[in-house]
């Protein structure tokens, strides 16, 4: 090997390591500007006060007491309970417009709700290895009926909406007459398939977009293990005419048996409604941006999860069937879901969720004027 030649490989590697560190000193430049630009908007927006000034200011009994304390039969501090600010309908609620467009400008730089709504047709082909989410060691394949069903756009491609509703599925629907005013809105997002015919008067009829959790068919719909279930499931996603059915089908290994039922069975009947399947990045991001935001949370709920993905496609954005407590502000029983008797302990430090903490944390933002949280009847119009 010549002298020459060393001298000339000598300088390429040299230029290479001069490259790669000018590289890296840029990722870290790049990384010290996204935090410090996250402060300034945490600052800003006021986040940080959601998990602590505000709360304390509706809830004077502090978090960490309230986590330590046994569950009893009212878990809602009692100032809370009593305080005439609990009824989160009052309306004296005022839309803050400045701050919601400051939240969805900082969950953009997390996720991009119309990207991430749903993996596309031309992200995977037939027989692809996917791993779960919450289980990276177990795998799926896209099975040929899935790729048919995978959006060749996003579903929410530019789509924009005045105003949404986000309805959950807390008993404190129940005799609330919120029906109408539910499907008053623009857009309307539900959580869970959950039934809606029956509790028409309290829950509305409307839907945009609807989640599908893989064990709601072995819970709602028995695993469709008669010819009558079959069908109560197959008139539910007829019954949807033309929403978006979003089915969270990589999340966590058990459910694809389920996933692919619903699937042939939304092919067979031709079921009118457009099918998304979020992205693998959506639960990470979104718990990024929460994280990010002091707000603690294990997983995120569905719930919380379809407000964060709605703020990119909607301006004001009002919250129903948010009530993660066994009692409401007059000390009622509330039962966990509107529809059924599944009880739920809120505070078990073995929930993948921290709901009363989300739900402090959507009251806080409420109080802001950033959505607006309805959590007592609705009025009928006159």
């Amino acid at each position: 090997m010549s002298f020459e030649f060393r001298i000339l490989m000598f300088g390429i590697g040299t230029a290479l390591v001069i490259f790669v560190i000018i590289a890296d000193i840029s990722e870290v430049e790049e990384e010290i500007a996204n935090i410090e630009d996250s402060q300034k908007f945490h600052l800003k927006s006021f986040v940080l006060q959601s998990n602590r000034n505000s709360v304390l200011n509706a809830a004077p009994t502090s978090l960490v007491t309230y986590r330590k304390s046994k569950v009893s039969s009212s878990p809602i501090p009692l100032p809370y309970i009593k305080s005439k600010a609990s009824n989160s309908s009052s309306p004296k609620w005022t839309f803050n417009r400045t701050l919601s467009n400051l939240i969805r400008k900082h969950i953009l730089r997390f996720l991009d709700a119309e990207r991430d709504i749903s993996i596309l047709k031309s992200t995977f082909k037939p027989g692809d290895v996917i791993h779960y989410i919450f289980d990276r060691q177990s795998t799926t394949n896209i099975s040929e009926n899935l790729y048919h069903l995978l959006p060749t756009v996003s579903p929410m491609k530019n789509q924009h909406y005045k105003q949404c509703a986000i309805v959950g599925n807390s008993g404190i629907l129940l005799n609330s007459s919120c029906g109408r005013e539910i499907d008053s809105h623009d857009f309307v997002i539900r959580c869970n398939l959950a039934p809606v015919e029956e509790y028409a008067a309290d829950v509305g009829l409307r839907t945009s977009l609807v989640t599908m959790n893989p064990s709601v068919v072995q819970r709602a719909f028995q695993d469709l293990n008669s010819e009558e279930w079959v069908q109560r499931f197959v008139h539910r996603l007829q019954s949807l005419s033309g929403s978006v059915l979003w089915i969270p089908a990589f999340m966590a290994k058990g459910g694809e048996e389920r996933v692919e039922w619903a699937i042939r069975l939304i092919l067979l009947h031709t079921v009118n409604v457009r099918t998304a399947f979020p992205s693998l990045r959506l639960l990470h991001a979104v718990r990024g941006y929460w994280l990010t935001n002091h707000v603690q949370i294990k997983r995120p709920t569905t719930g919380l999860l379809m407000y964060t993905m709605a703020t990119r496609f909607c301006d004001e954005i009002h919250l129903y069937g948010f009530w993660p407590f066994a009692h409401d502000p007059d000390g009622k029983s509330v039962k966990y879901h509107y529809y059924d008797t599944l009880t739920y302990h809120y505070t078990s430090g073995a929930s993948p969720h921290t709901m009363p903490l989300e739900f402090q944390t959507l009251h806080a933002l409420h109080r802001q004027g950033a959505l607006r949280l309805h959590t007592g009847p609705c009025q009928l119009p006159t």
